[in-house]
């Protein structure tokens, strides 16, 4: 019964990445990947990343990084990796330009080795949107079905 309710909110997130781009006009511009030692999460989670954003022409630029989740959640995970497409209203991108606080939902589950999702809006003017270009990748126990906000600086 949970795994297939991890499916289906997966499923929606993937979705809802997918067809939000399109409406908002906006361009990908980027890669953004962000890495964890992983820790433990009980309903609430704080972890901590150091994050590469990669732009589609060739340049990278370093933020760090805090998730914080809240939701039905439960486990203990080691070496986390969030991968995110970038999307922007311009290809105009700064070295500052990802700071700032996102937005979203997450859902993911693992068995040794899982796998997740994680869709977020906000950074500049609440105009760039984080979405997966691939699923989240971690090693542990865990699952989770969560509202998310990201803060990159």
């Amino acid at each position: 019964m949970i795994r297939r309710f991890a499916i289906a909110a997966l499923a929606l997130l993937s979705l809802a990445a997918m067809n939000a781009p399109a409406a908002a006009r906006q361009l990908a511009v980027g890669t953004l990947e962000c890495r964890s030692p992983g820790g433990f999460s009980l309903i609430l989670s704080l972890r901590d990343y150091n994050c590469r954003f990669f732009t589609d022409w060739g340049q990278a630029f370093d933020y760090r990084g805090r998730l914080t989740s809240l939701g039905l959640q439960a486990g203990v995970t080691r070496n986390e990796v969030l991968i995110w497409r970038v999307w922007a209203p311009t290809a105009r991108i700064d070295p500052g330009v990802l700071r700032g606080n996102y937005v979203g939902a997450s859902a993911g589950a693992a068995i040794v080795v899982g796998l997740g999702a994680n869709v977020l809006v906000g950074g500049s003017h609440q105009t760039i949107s984080l979405q997966p270009v691939s699923v989240e990748a971690k090693t542990g126990i865990n699952f989770a079905i969560a509202g998310s906000a990201l803060s990159l600086h």
